[in-house]
């Protein structure tokens, strides 16, 4: 199993560039990072997390821009988002960011994408969160058609565009890999028709972390890799994750300065090091 960094940068935290720096320097094979556009002033869908929604969710960096920041002073580090909210974006727009990443740190990104839980956010963006999972199976689908052909063209019901050019072309072929995040029906059946990869986090425990590799297995994607956003640091969970068949173990890093972040980094290779021994 390889061990990689699942965080909110934010201009409260630790700068990109040193933070993935200091990963590579300690072993890690990734970086996976959060994406909120906005936190509505007036949000009444619930926190997910079960409590106040953390100061972090306010002051998330752009993914891309954070996410190259980090390319450039890095060689072999996997630049993930662990979820970019697609629904909300204009997947031309997003082709081209996902491939411009990927052509900077040369065929290291991962497009982790997902449907989102904030109502009042996908609102904003004009989304009809009724037919959010339609839009992202469609926007999924657009993404590849736009990587892999020199005019591409897509007429679904909710996304239709007629033939284009877009450069840059993603470093890796067919294009960046694409994981799918959540744990609903919906999302799993999105994960075997669509996904390069899975995301679940830690409200998916290992028992249904399990349930879902047989899933998968069951419809021909048994290899499909799974890495968990925002597992805990402690030893017994690594554990249970590792026997589940997850692949990568993106331990969950607080937003902090950058003295209190390169500390706890330190704590969590040590924590590493003893699974890959």
């Amino acid at each position: 199993m390889e061990f990689g960094i699942s965080t909110f940068v934010t201009d409260e935290g630790i700068r990109p560039d040193v933070l993935g720096e200091a990963l590579e320097e300690r072993g890690f094979d990734s970086l996976f990072l959060a994406e909120h556009s906005h936190i509505p002033a007036s949000r009444e869908t619930p926190y997910p997390g079960g409590s106040e929604l953390p100061r972090m969710y306010y002051r998330t960096l752009d993914p891309f821009v954070a996410l190259t920041a980090a390319a450039v002073n890095t060689s072999e580090l996997v630049l993930g988002t662990g979820v970019i909210l697609l629904i909300q974006r204009d997947v031309i727009h997003t082709a081209k960011e996902a491939a411009s990443l990927d052509l900077i740190s040369r065929g290291r990104a991962v497009l982790g994408v997902g449907a989102g839980w904030n109502i009042e956010e996908m609102t904003n963006h004009g989304t009809d969160p009724k037919t959010r999972g339609k839009l992202l199976n469609e926007q999924i689908s657009a993404l590849k058609e736009i990587w892999g052909q020199e005019q591409a063209a897509f007429h679904g019901e909710l996304v239709d565009f007629d033939p284009i050019f877009a450069w840059p072309k993603p470093v890796q072929s067919p294009g960046v890999p694409i994981y799918v995040g959540g744990s609903s029906p919906a999302a799993i059946r999105r994960v075997i028709a669509h996904a390069d990869g899975w995301i679940p986090n830690p409200a998916v425990d290992p028992a249904k972390v399990r349930s879902v590799r047989a899933e998968l297995a069951e419809a021909g994607r048994g290899d499909l890799p799974v890495t968990l956003f925002g597992g805990p640091a402690e030893a017994e969970a690594i554990r249970e994750y590792a026997e589940a068949g997850v692949d990568r173990y993106g331990i969950s890093l607080p937003t902090m300065p950058e003295a209190e972040t390169l500390a706890a980094l330190d704590e969590f290779a040590a924590l590493a090091a003893k699974f890959r021994n």
